[in-house]
């Protein structure tokens, strides 16, 4: 049995304490949480042997494992760090950091401590993603040269935490787009990224304003408070020669919302978001080639779930997870770069 502790017991810590709960070779030790209310709540739910108000106390639980890390993106590299240092595994929500200082000090501690750390890159572990990345290991899409991605949002800053930089390290680049340029770089294959053009734009705020249309709303939500990027895109250059371009808002005045991503390449082509769609040539024709899946678009829970149960085998046999720490810091390089470039409005060299 792994026994596991939940870091944070904000509205994606369900999705990693449902998975634990489900899996019969973990045990649920711990949650911690300040909201005393959502801890009780929580630790009924789940089963949870020990509930604490303060992380250092679940860290000197010498019983666990491995942690879950489900707080605000500034807490990620304290917490990370101290759960490695107390000989944890660690499951590290995505970003990894919100700083490359940060990011290069969760790295020196993995190695040093010798201990697993999964970066939370969920779509990775999405089931269509699953499929398709069988067709590219087999070389049926040949050399992916270009890929593009897009997850805009016309109303959809979820405000609290998300929308104050201090706490979250930016917008909509950092919530979403660090989605959208992982799965790109994961299913090209991890090139090297050599340079950065970027862009952010702040022209619509939280748009608290409008009527008649809901949106996600984050639990500590202030309409005040806004000080992210709207809108952020980026032309992201590798060293082999291919090339991501990348668009993601909170807000945009656009007729609906848009989730994309589509990757070519010399023998075929793919779309894995909305639904997953494979373009090839047969005898001098193109077809356009629909898998009979049970899941040909983004499945969340499902997503979850592998993610989840990859961390556990990794944690109880030693195995490499799919998206370890140097994965993390490869795409906070390009994030920051990104940052870098819109203020600076120059390429950025990697």
């Amino acid at each position: 049995m792994l026994k596991v502790g939940v870091i944070g017991g904000g509205s994606i810590s369900e999705f990693h304490l449902g998975p634990y709960f489900a899996n019969p070779e973990v045990e649920i030790a711990a949650i911690c949480d300040q909201n005393k209310h959502r801890l009780q709540t929580l630790g009924e739910k789940y089963e949870a042997a020990n509930l604490y108000t303060d992380v250092d106390d679940l860290l000197a639980n010498d019983e666990m494992a491995a942690v879950s890390i489900c707080t605000w993106n500034n807490s990620h590299a304290e917490l990370a760090i101290k759960a490695l240092e107390s000989g944890k595994h660690v499951l590290l929500e995505k970003p990894l950091s919100i700083t490359m200082e940060e990011a290069y000090a969760i790295e020196a501690a993995v190695k040093r401590s010798n201990k697993i750390l999964q970066v939370g890159y969920v779509r990775r572990f999405a089931s269509n993603v699953g499929v398709l990345k069988k067709f590219i290991d087999a070389e049926e899409l040949g050399e992916l040269y270009y890929a593009k991605a897009s997850c805009l949002r016309r109303l959809g800053n979820p405000g609290g935490w998300f929308s104050d930089i201090s706490k979250s390290g930016g917008g909509p680049l950092m919530d979403l787009g660090v989605h959208m340029i992982d799965l790109c770089w994961y299913l090209m294959g991890k090139p090297k990224p050599i340079s950065v053009t970027g862009n952010t734009y702040k022209k619509l705020g939280n748009r608290a304003h409008i009527e008649n249309l809901s949106f996600y709303k984050a639990a500590d939500f202030n309409a005040e408070h806004n000080d992210v990027e709207d809108l952020a895109n980026a032309l992201i250059r590798f060293e082999n020669g291919a090339s991501l371009f990348v668009d993601v808002s909170f807000t945009l005045q656009a007729k609906q919302d848009e989730v994309s991503v589509k990757l070519y390449g010399e023998k075929g082509g793919a779309e894995i978001e909305p639904e997953l769609v494979i373009v090839q040539e047969r005898h001098e024709t193109i077809l356009n080639v629909t898998p009979q899946i049970d899941m040909p678009g983004f499945d969340f829970t499902g997503a979850f779930t592998n993610e989840i149960n990859h961390f556990v085998e990794c944690c109880l046999t030693g195995k490499q997870p799919i998206s370890p720490v140097e994965d993390g810091v490869a795409v906070m390089k390009m994030l920051t770069a990104i940052y870098e470039s819109a203020a600076t409005r120059q390429e950025i060299k990697l």
